[in-house]
């Protein structure tokens, strides 16, 4: 599933990141590289996940290309 359909309070692992390269790259540099472990914290159109105990906001078009998979449910 895509980051912006984990639900709020969910863990997940990335898995993948897909789309244009230079986008990939940037997510990368910020630390959603593949088998990282993300919560997602709040939000819709900007979300608020949680990533090596850094808090990172992320426009809705950023987090759809970070690909995640479900590994501890929301509330």
């Amino acid at each position: 599933m895509r980051l912006t359909e984990l639900p709020v309070g969910a863990s997940g692992r990335v898995y993948e990141l897909n789309g244009e390269s230079t986008v990939c790259a940037r997510l990368r540099e910020m630390g959603f590289c593949e088998s990282a472990i993300i919560a997602r914290v709040s939000g819709e159109k900007t979300l608020l996940c949680q990533l090596c105990n850094t808090r990172i906001a992320l426009s809705d078009r950023a987090a759809q290309h970070i690909m995640v998979e479900l590994i501890r449910g929301g509330v």
